[in-house]
């Protein structure tokens, strides 16, 4: 079964990890895919991996940071494609690793305008694409982290909990338009992302995957098929949720 043929999609984040799985499983699922990403050389590996495969995409350099870059990547869709049905915002950075009183402004800056400001400007310019097609999907890539925080991650975690409420906000606001919009919440994740963090601070990614009641990390493609869900027409009636895709972490007390 097909869920997404002939919509199109842009996926932000596209060069690895949990973009790279969604831009290949929409295209898997028919859809016309924008791979953006500021890594030009992963991105283009994840667009010749689905045209190899006998789909259609296309890769887009994107700072997600720059309102301009993604404006730009959104013109790439409608100007390329046709439109805009479905928008993964999904593109993240960690952010840095410092105790709260001590955590840099700069660094604080740096995190939010990747993760918040890069996921506003998605939405923005989603939203006004999405507005002139007659409606659409918006997914964002939250965290469990806005739930519970991350110890040692101000930024991370604020611009994740920001991710959620914008979701809201915006899910509200264009419901009567046929826009939906939702966040996925991930836990621990195969990527190298989470890499990155376990050799930072490998006691509390241990303590992290204990405490998701299902055992050893998410891969990549189990992300990507709940955002194929929320993007597909199976998921017609749900806007505004913060769905959590972690293994059973936030059942613990």
């Amino acid at each position: 079964m097909m869920l997404v043929e002939g919509k199109i999609a842009v996926v932000t984040g596209g060069a690895s990890g949990i973009g790279e799985a969604t831009a290949k499983t929409y295209a898997e699922h028919g859809a016309s895919v924008v791979v953006a990403d500021i890594d030009e050389a992963g991105a283009a590996g994840t667009v010749e991996d689905i045209v190899d495969d006998g789909g259609e995409a296309t890769y887009v350099r994107t700072d997600v940071s720059s309102e301009a870059d993604v404006e730009r990547m959104i013109e790439t869709a409608v100007e390329g494609y046709g439109g805009l049905d479905v928008l993964f915002n999904n593109a993240g950075t960690e952010g840095a690793l410092a105790d709260f009183a001590e955590y840099e402004s700069a660094d604080f800056d740096r995190v939010v305008d990747v993760n918040l400001r890069g996921t506003f400007y998605g939405m923005k310019y989603g939203i006004r694409a999405m507005l002139a097609d007659g409606g659409g999907s918006i997914i964002s890539t939250s965290s469990v982290a806005s739930a519970t925080g991350i110890m040692g991650r101000a930024g991370y975690s604020a611009s994740k909990a920001g991710i959620n409420g914008m979701t809201r906000a915006a899910a509200m606001e264009y419901a009567e338009d046929g826009i939906r919009v939702n966040a996925i919440l991930p836990g621990i994740v195969s990527t190298s992302m989470q890499d990155r963090v376990a050799r930072q601070r490998p006691d509390t990614t241990d303590r992290y995957e204990i405490a998701e009641a299902m055992p050893g990390r998410a891969d990549p493609r189990e992300l990507a098929n709940a955002v194929l869900f929320l993007g597909s027409d199976l998921a017609s009636r749900i806007t505004g949720v913060a769905l959590p895709v972690e293994g059973g972490f936030l059942l613990q007390p």
